[in-house]
């Protein structure tokens, strides 16, 4: 069911901080800074060879990056997003399984323009799971 992994994205107190570490430090190519209002969040894509990294820094109080800086003020992996031929398939096929959908459970579209659904982290060791449409 799930293909390459699209990204790991990372919460981090200080944008602008974090995508100089990528770029400076580790020599990486890095995107500028995306706001997405929609998702409350603004990001950074660090491109690698075979992936990407996202850099989530909240936009607001009510950013859902917000609570999880609250408990981790350094920052840290917030979320890995797998790839999936077919979101719909994907999301009825886990939900027959067991798994629950955050949300609505209808896609949203995600800061790539591509659906996207969130999968409980209670289901998967702990990890909050993004689907993303390939």
């Amino acid at each position: 069911m799930i293909g390459r992994l699209n990204h790991v994205a990372i919460a981090v107190p200080n944008l602008e901080q974090a995508a100089d570490l990528y770029r400076n430090t580790l020599g990486a190519k890095v995107s500028a800074a995306t706001p997405q209002p929609k998702h409350g969040v603004s990001v950074v894509f660090v491109e690698l060879g075979n992936t990407k990294i996202e850099l989530l820094y909240p936009l607001g109080e009510e950013s859902p990056i917000m609570a999880f800086l609250g408990r981790n003020p350094a920052g840290g992996i917030h979320h890995i997003c797998y790839e999936v031929d077919d979101i719909l398939q994907a999301r009825d096929q886990l939900k027959a399984k067991g798994a629950r959908v955050l949300g609505d459970g209808e896609p949203k579209i995600g800061a790539h323009d591509k659906p996207v659904l969130f999968l409980h982290p209670k289901d998967f060791l702990g990890t909050l799971i993004e689907l993303e449409q390939a």
